[in-house]
C-alpha cells in the first residue's frame, strides 16, 4: 500500500531533505454514476487540457500535438525560461519543459477522472458532457469553434485559439465555463508534471527540518457482520478538527466516557507533507474543489484526521475588541467581552505553545518593511508550533515535523490518554432521538464505517473492505463537522429551524502577487507570519482588509494566474522561483447559505461576495500592490483576467525616485480600480467558514444557545466555527478553540453533576 518514493528524488537528497516520506496511495474512484464520460468525451477533454497546456515548438507548420510559434518567439521564451531553471537541475530541462503537454504527465488523467467522477457536482458534469459530446462532431465543433472538423482534431493552434477567444467572451457563462476548464487543466499539471518541479528545483518534501515523533493512535476496529454494530458511550463527537478536539479533551479529562468519529483517516507524520496531487484527496474537503454556487469563490476546508487543523497555516490570532464587542452588544452574548472568554483563549494558546518568536521569509518580510516605508501597521502573527520557529511553507500539507500543534498533535492525543476513543472512515447518517415531554432530546447517532484494506491503508477496492452500519448511543451528542457539515447533518437529522446553515460568513481573499530579481524560494519559510492590519476597520463598521502572505505550495497559487496563452503561462510558472503572492482577507458582512445538493446531498455554497465586500477587498489588492512597488517588485500582476501585469521600468541615472507617485504605476492602479473586481472575471477564494450554525440569544435568532446547545432540542450541541454570531476577521482556529473551551467544559461538568447526584441536571 505505502510505498517509499526516497529513492526517485536526487533532488530532495541534494538539498538534504527528508528521503523517507511514505506516499499516500489514493481510495477508488466512488463514480456515483457510473462511469462520468465516455471514450469520446475523454478524448475531447484530453484535447482542451493540452491546448490550455502545450507542448511548444518553433515553426510555421500546424500540428495536432504542439503549439507551433515563429522561431523569434520560441527563442525568447526559450531563453526568458532558461534564466529561472535552478542550477541543480538535469540538462536541457527547459527544453523538455516546453516541450511537454499536460497529457505527458502519467497521473494527470487518473486525477481528472477522479475529479469529475467523485467532485464536480451532477448538474455540471451533465453540461460538461453535453458541451464535449457538441464538440466531438462536426455541427456542434462549427457552432463552438467555428471550424467544422471536430475539436479534438483540429491542429493544437486552432484549440489553443478557441480557448483564447472563450476566455475573453462577451458571453459570461462561455467566459465562466472556460475560466474554470483552464484552472482545472493548470492545477492537475502543476501537481502532476514530471519537468515543472525539476526546472525550478522545487523538492518535494520540505528541505528544513525532520520526520517528527507522531502519536501512536488506536482506532476501534469493528468486525464484519449484517446487523448494525452497537456502542454505548456517554459523548459521542462527529468530526475531529478542532473544535471536536477540545472538546474531547476537556470532556475525557473530566472522567467522562469520549467517541470521537471521523469520516477521513489518519496518516501519520511519516506520509506528511503529503504531495499535491494526494493531498488534495485525502487532506481537504470535495478534493479541494468547493465552488460556491455561481463559481465566483472557492472555498477550501480540510476533510483529515484534525480536520482543518491538520491544513492550516499555523496562524493564532485572538478575536480584536471590536469583534467581541460587536458580539456581545449587537448579538446578546456578553461571554465574548467576559474574562472567561479571555481565559479560554489564553489557555488555548498556552496548550498549542503559541509564539511570535519567529523567523521571516522574504515573503512575509515585505509586508513588514513594506508597511514601514509606506506608514501602514504591521505586526507577526504568533504561531501554534511549541514554541519552535518552525521554517516550514508546507503545512497546508500535513505537517511531517510535528511542530505545528494542531489536533492530531496535541488535542487528540491529550484526549486519548485520558480515555477518549476514536472510529476513523466513519460517517454519520443522522443523529438519533427520543421525544422527552414534547422536546427532541438526542440519543447518539447512526453512521457508517469503511475499514482500512488488508495492506492498513485505503487504495484497496471497497467490496474487499469490511462496511459496517453502527449505532451509537450517548447521553450527549457533539456536531464538529465544520460549517459546511455541521447544518447538513442536522437538516439530516430532521431539525426544521429555518436558521439552520443560513448566515454562512466566509473571509474571501483577492490575490496579488509579483515577480523579483532574484529567487526568493517562496515555498520556503513560515507560511503566515507577519499582517498589516491598517485596513481592518475600513467602514468604520469592523469590516475590511488584512494584508497577509499566501501560502506558496505551486498548484495553490499558480492555478489563480489569469491564462493569457498557454506559452504565457508556461513563461510565468517558470518563474514561480521568483514569486511571491498575498492575500486581501476581508472581513465579510453579508451572508450566505449552506444547503445539501438535491441530487447527492453534498455540500451546496449559495455566496457571492457583495458588492461591500468586493469594494473592501479591492483597497486591499490596492495597498499590496503598493507594498510589493515599494520593496521593489520587477512584475506585479492580479488575478484580474482584463488587468495587464504591471512592468517596473528603471528609474533613470540622477532622477528622483518617484516611489509609489511613479506616474505609469498610478496609471495601473487607477486601471485596477476602474475595472474594479467583477465575477468571473476575478475568483476569489476563502479558507474560512464561519456562523451556518450561529449562536445566538434567542431561538429564532441561531441554531445554538450561549451554551453551544441546538435550540429546540436536548443533548445535542454544536461545538466548531459554525457557532460564530458573525465573521471573526482572523484565522478562526483560535477563536473555535476558545468558544468550544467554555462550552465543553460546562457540558462536563453537567454529566459530572448528574452523575454525583443521580439526578440528571436541567438543560
Amino acid at each position: 500500500m505505502f510505498a517509499t518514493m526516497a529513492s526517485s528524488n536526487a533532488l530532495i537528497s541534494e538539498l538534504g531533505g527528508r528521503t523517507d516520506i511514505l506516499d499516500a496511495h489514493l481510495p477508488p474512484v466512488e463514480k456515483f454514476d457510473g462511469e462520468p464520460l465516455t471514450e469520446s468525451q475523454w478524448t475531447t477533454l484530453m484535447s482542451i487540457v493540452d491546448a490550455f497546456i502545450p507542448a511548444i515548438q518553433a515553426g510555421d507548420h500546424l500540428s495536432k500535438t504542439h503549439l507551433t510559434i515563429p522561431q523569434a518567439e520560441y527563442d525568447a521564451t526559450y531563453s526568458a525560461i532558461s534564466r529561472m531553471v535552478d542550477p541543480r537541475a538535469p540538462e536541457g530541462i527547459a527544453k523538455t519543459y516546453l516541450e511537454e503537454r499536460a497529457s505527458d504527465a502519467p497521473m494527470l488523467r487518473p486525477l481528472m477522472h477522479r475529479l469529475v467522477a467523485d467532485y464536480v457536482r451532477k448538474a455540471e458534469r451533465d453540461q460538461m458532457s453535453l458541451i464535449l459530446t457538441t464538440l466531438g462532431t462536426r455541427a456542434g465543433s462549427l457552432l463552438l469553434t467555428g471550424s467544422a472538423t471536430p475539436f479534438h482534431e483540429q491542429p493544437v493552434n486552432y484549440r489553443h485559439q478557441t480557448l483564447v477567444s472563450w476566455m475573453n467572451s462577451y458571453i459570461p457563462p462561455l467566459r465562466a465555463g472556460a475560466k474554470l476548464l483552464g484552472a482545472l487543466s493548470k492545477s492537475l499539471w502543476i501537481k502532476t508534471s514530471p519537468a515543472f518541479p525539476k526546472l525550478i528545483g522545487f523538492p518535494r518534501i520540505p528541505i528544513h527540518g525532520n520526520v517528527g515523533q507522531g502519536y501512536n493512535f488506536e482506532f476501534i476496529q469493528i468486525p464484519p457482520g449484517t446487523k448494525p454494530e452497537e456502542i454505548e458511550t456517554d459523548v459521542v463527537i462527529v468530526g475531529s478538527g478542532c473544535g471536536a478536539a477540545v472538546a474531547a479533551k476537556n470532556i475525557a479529562e473530566a472522567g467522562h466516557r469520549v467517541l470521537v468519529l471521523e469520516k477521513m483517516y489518519h496518516f501519520g507524520p511519516e506520509h506528511l507533507p503529503m504531495s499535491e496531487a494526494t493531498g488534495g484527496v485525502h487532506l481537504f474537503e470535495n478534493g479541494g474543489i468547493n465552488f460556491t454556487d455561481d463559481g465566483s469563490l472557492l472555498v477550501l476546508t480540510g476533510a483529515a484526521w484534525g480536520g482543518g487543523g491538520t491544513i492550516n497555516w499555523s496562524a493564532s490570532l485572538q478575536p480584536q475588541e471590536f469583534v467581541r464587542r460587536e458580539w456581545s452588544e449587537k448579538d446578546g452574548l456578553p461571554f465574548f467581552t467576559s474574562g472567561d472568554f479571555q481565559n479560554s483563549l489564553d489557555r488555548v494558546c498556552e496548550r498549542m505553545g503559541v509564539t511570535s518568536d519567529l523567523d521571516h521569509n522574504k515573503t512575509n518580510q515585505i509586508l513588514l518593511d513594506g508597511a514601514k516605508k509606506l506608514g501602514y501597521s504591521a505586526k507577526v502573527v504568533p504561531q501554534n508550533n511549541g514554541g519552535t520557529k518552525h521554517y516550514c511553507g508546507y503545512c497546508t500539507f500535513g505537517c511531517g515535523s510535528c511542530e505545528k500543534q494542531g489536533p492530531a498533535v496535541s488535542w487528540l492525543p491529550d484526549a486519548h490518554k485520558a480515555g477518549a476513543k476514536f472510529i476513523e472512515g466513519i460517517s454519520v447518517d443522522r443523529v438519533l432521538f427520543e421525544t422527552v415531554k414534547g422536546k427532541k432530546k438526542a440519543t447518539g447517532v447512526v453512521a457508517s464505517w469503511l475499514s482500512r484494506d488488508r495492506n492498513g491503508g485505503v487504495s484497496g477496492p471497497v467490496n474487499e473492505r469490511t462496511t459496517r452500519k453502527v449505532i451509537i448511543r450517548a447521553k450527549r451528542v457533539i456536531v464538529s463537522g465544520g460549517s459546511l457539515q455541521s447544518p447538513l447533518l442536522l437538516l439530516r437529522s430532521g431539525l426544521k429551524n429555518p436558521q439552520i446553515g443560513r448566515n454562512l460568513h466566509l473571509h474571501p481573499v483577492l490575490i496579488p502577487g509579483c515577480i523579483w530579481d532574484k529567487a526568493n524560494r517562496p515555498w520556503e519559510g513560515g507560511i503566515l507570519t507577519t499582517v498589516v492590519n491598517s485596513l481592518e476597520n475600513l467602514d468604520g463598521a469592523g469590516h475590511g482588509p488584512k494584508l497577509e502572505a499566501l501560502t506558496m505550495m505551486p498548484s495553490v497559487f499558480l492555478p489563480i494566474i489569469p491564462w493569457l496563452s498557454g506559452t504565457d503561462f508556461k513563461k510565468m510558472s517558470a518563474e514561480f522561483g521568483h514569486t511571491s503572492a498575498y492575500i486581501s482577507l476581508v472581513r465579510d458582512r453579508d451572508t450566505g447559505r449552506i444547503y445539501p445538493d438535491p441530487h447527492d446531498g453534498k455540500v451546496r455554497i449559495d455566496y457571492t461576495p457583495s458588492a461591500h465586500t468586493r469594494q473592501l477587498a479591492l483597497e486591499g489588492l490596492i495597498s499590496l500592490c503598493k507594498l510589493m512597488y515599494i520593496e521593489g517588485a520587477r512584475r506585479i500582476f492580479t488575478n484580474h483576467q482584463y488587468v495587464p501585469d504591471f512592468i517596473r521600468e528603471d528609474i533613470p541615472e540622477g532622477a528622483a525616485d518617484p516611489g509609489i507617485n511613479d506616474t505609469k504605476f498610478q496609471e495601473w492602479l487607477a486601471l485596477i480600480r476602474k475595472k474594479g473586481v467583477t465575477t468571473p472575471d476575478t475568483t476569489f477564494g476563502s479558507a474560512h467558514q464561519m456562523g451556518s450554525c450561529r449562536m445566538s440569544s434567542k431561538p429564532k435568532a441561531g441554531v445554538v444557545d450561549p451554551k453551544g446547545r441546538v435550540w429546540g432540542t436536548r443533548g445535542l450541541y454544536v461545538m466548531d466555527a459554525s457557532v460564530f454570531p458573525s465573521a471573526s476577521g482572523v484565522n478562526p482556529m483560535v477563536t473555535n478553540m476558545a468558544i468550544t473551551d467554555h462550552t465543553s467544559r460546562i457540558l462536563a461538568k453537567e454529566l459530572t453533576d448528574e452523575l454525583s447526584t443521580g439526578v440528571r441536571a436541567k438543560l
